[in-house]
């Protein structure tokens, strides 16, 4: 796959547009914070300039051209009076209204979703990154596909690998991106395959798993560099983290755990990736603790920290999985605010206030995590038939079983496990 930014000799101009639809009623963002988030994804991506932006409100969509021959016109004067090269539109768009926009106004045009396979292109690192982006951006592909393609569409290219083809190329193209795919899959099998390996290889070394959660640029890699001592990329844009990192590290105590960063979550990621990604986020199944990293400045940490939740139920996080909110950059509220919070903080066991920048409230976090992890264990005896050995297999790889006799249906095991690895073993 061809480095999505890197083949253009300039600075590429953009301007993003957040569509408001007033029929959009439930939405949890303010169209201002949706417009500042686009923003932020934009800037992530290396040789893009953002010369500006606006929410477009937008009383119904125009099937042809998203919105309204007035609004149409409008940008149309402001994109040549800032000379943009490309548009983003926050939102999706068709392949018609795409070809139609960019033929009135003359420029490149990428939606939320083209904009997020740019940036995890540019990202991914890891072979299973790359393979992921690469399943993604062809499923997109596909669906950009239409016929009757404008001269304009012919000569675009695309901004990276988003571009599309010429009508007489759509059949051919079809049948290769579906070629492309089964490769892939062939190959990210593989990947995965070697992954659970190392996985198993895990369960086997009694060292309790942490994951750190949260949405996109909430300084979960920053916190993870402190913690851990690596050199994660950590930079205030959105998914400066696209791989899985993983690292081991000693509590005070002595404890060794090993602490997983994961890619940041964000509202409304395009169904492509969600499944694209499943398996990257799904080493948070494998957790014994997750932290959920929250940017506790930002306006609307609330809305980020629902999205979170709303994925990890979607991944199928046990409620017994223990978490801790960890309220990142204090350093950033005022003095009156932060104080307020740390009020919060010490009300409950469930949060931790912290600076990640700064160290501040690292102490606490870190005694945090020991208690979570020094779980209260109880004794229980399993009856398990000869059908269950995968699930007597599981426990004897999790070092719960204390002592197994093998009786005329299966086998008895008297175990010691904390409530997780309970609800795990019952979900088997």
């Amino acid at each position: 796959m061809s480095d999505p930014v890197s083949s253009f000799a300039k600075v590429t101009r953009a301007y993003v547009l957040h569509p408001d639809l007033k029929s959009a009623a439930g939405s949890r963002r303010l169209p201002e914070h949706g417009l500042a988030e686009a923003v932020s994804l934009a800037a992530a991506l290396p040789d893009l300039e953002v010369v500006g932006g606006e929410v477009v409100r937008l009383p119904k969509i125009h099937p042809g051209h998203l919105f309204g021959t007035g609004k149409l016109d409008e940008i149309k004067q402001k994109l040549a009076d800032l000379e943009v090269d490309l548009v983003l539109v926050d939102g999706p768009v068709s392949p018609v209204q795409q070809r139609n926009l960019e033929k009135e106004w003359g420029v490149k045009l990428l939606d939320r979703t083209g904009l997020i396979l740019e940036i995890f292109a540019d990202r991914a690192r890891t072979r299973e990154g790359v393979l992921q982006v690469e399943l993604a951006a062809l499923s997109y592909q596909r669906t950009r596909l239409v016929r009757a393609w404008t001269h304009l569409e012919r000569q675009r290219g695309g901004f990276g690998f988003v571009g599309g083809p010429g009508e007489t190329q759509i059949e051919a193209d079809r049948r290769a991106i579906d070629e492309q795919v089964i490769r892939i899959k062939r190959q990210l099998a593989k990947v995965v395959k070697t992954r659970e390996l190392h996985r198993a290889a895990r369960r086997k070394v009694p060292f309790p798993i942490v994951a750190l959660v949260g949405y996109t640029n909430a300084g979960k890699s920053t916190l993870f560099n402190r913690m851990t001592g690596a050199d994660v990329l950590a930079k205030d844009m959105l998914f400066a983290t696209l791989d899985p990192t993983m690292r081991g590290i000693t509590l005070p105590s002595g404890r060794k755990v090993i602490m997983s960063d994961t890619v940041g979550f964000i509202s409304d990621l395009p169904h492509e990736l969600v499944a694209a990604f499943r398996a990257t986020l799904e080493e948070v199944l494998e957790a014994d603790l997750i932290l959920h990293v929250r940017d506790i400045s930002h306006p609307e940490t609330e809305e980020q920290a629902a999205d979170v939740g709303d994925i990890l139920e979607s991944l199928g996080v046990d409620e017994d999985v223990a978490l801790i909110e960890v309220w990142n950059k204090i350093d950033a509220l005022s003095e009156q605010t932060r104080a307020a919070l740390l009020v919060q903080d010490a009300r409950r066991s469930d949060v931790q206030a912290v600076s990640a920048l700064t160290g501040e409230g690292f102490a606490a976090l870190l005694a945090a995590i020991e208690a979570r992890l020094s779980e209260e264990r109880h004794d229980t005896t399993l009856e398990l038939s000869f059908s269950q050995g995968r699930a007597r297999a599981w426990l004897h790889e999790q070092n719960v079983v204390r002592s197994e006799t093998q009786t005329d249906t299966g086998w008895r095991l008297d175990v010691n496990w904390t409530a997780t690895q309970r609800a795990r073993f019952a979900a088997l």
